[in-house]
């Protein structure tokens, strides 16, 4: 009998924004796109939030990160964050008041 033939690594990679670093080593990464509707040929942008493991809890709200594909790692984590590909410009300027 012979082997099954071996898949190579299909993993997916994504590039969002994070929306939310309020939780320990995991931040919400919001993915945009477009699309065309299927009937009407509009062009529509569609998102989806993704939960990703930031072991350094390197990545800020305002972040470009770049995300990886990967086993379940909680309940709802199933992407890595691989990289920060830019960084939030963050403003030295206090809030106004009104």
């Amino acid at each position: 009998m012979s082997e099954p033939a071996k898949r190579p690594n299909q993993r997916r990679f994504l590039e969002g924004t994070v929306v939310s670093d309020k939780m320990n080593k995991t931040r919400v990464v919001q993915v945009r796109w477009t699309t065309k509707h299927s009937q009407y040929q509009k062009v529509m942008q569609k998102a989806s939030k993704y939960k990703a493991h930031d072991e350094k809890n390197a990545a800020k709200t305002g972040d470009v990160v770049r995300i990886m594909e990967t086993r379940p790692l909680s309940k709802d984590k199933r992407w890595v964050i691989m990289d920060i590909v830019k960084k939030a410009v963050v403003s030295d300027q206090p809030a106004s008041s009104i």
